[in-house]
């Protein structure tokens, strides 16, 4: 069995007023549960040399994505089934790049995803904050969505020449 994009919906798991999203019925439904900015990054380069001088600039941030993934299916065992093909599909698709898939947004170069491993009673939370029934479920963490302004905040002139203050 192959995963079909018309049994995946990006959705809430339940509506805002508590009751089941019926659109996701008998589907695997994926939904953003947390955003995190990262904050390992090495450097921060503000300014972009021109021929004149510099621009200052706001440097890009980047963010990673929580996407709990489930499978809502009347049937328990084709839930699993359906979990254990949207598994092996981000076990394939490690990485997506813009090079390889024609969908991924202008702007975003390559997603990455990892597996993130949560222990029993923070699933529990979960499922309770969201208010909805427990459904067979993992979480992936997109790595590294690198959202860039590319704003100029202002123009640095070059300094062409020094003279010596010291003695007068």
């Amino acid at each position: 069995m192959s995963l079909h994009e018309s049994f995946v919906a990006v959705n809430s798991v339940i509506q805002p007023d508590g009751s089941l999203t019926k659109s996701t019925k008998n589907k695997v439904i994926l939904s953003l549960i947390n955003i995190v900015r990262e904050t390992s990054k090495p450097f921060s380069y503000r300014n972009k040399r021109l021929d004149t001088g510099y621009s200052n600039t706001v440097p890009p941030e980047k963010y990673n994505l929580d996407v709990l993934v489930s499978s809502n299916f009347d049937d328990y065992s084709e839930s699993l089934k359906f979990l254990n093909e949207a598994i092996l599909f981000f076990q394939i698709n490690a990485s997506i790049s813009s090079e390889t898939n024609s969908n991924i947004p202008t702007g975003i170069e390559k997603l990455e995803f990892e597996l993130e491993t949560i222990s029993y009673h923070q699933m529990h939370s979960l499922w309770n904050a969201m208010g909805a029934k427990y459904q067979p479920s993992v979480i992936y963490k997109m790595r590294l969505l690198t959202l860039d302004p590319n704003q100029t905040r202002g123009f640095i002139p070059e300094i062409i020449e020094t003279s010596n203050m010291i003695g007068q």
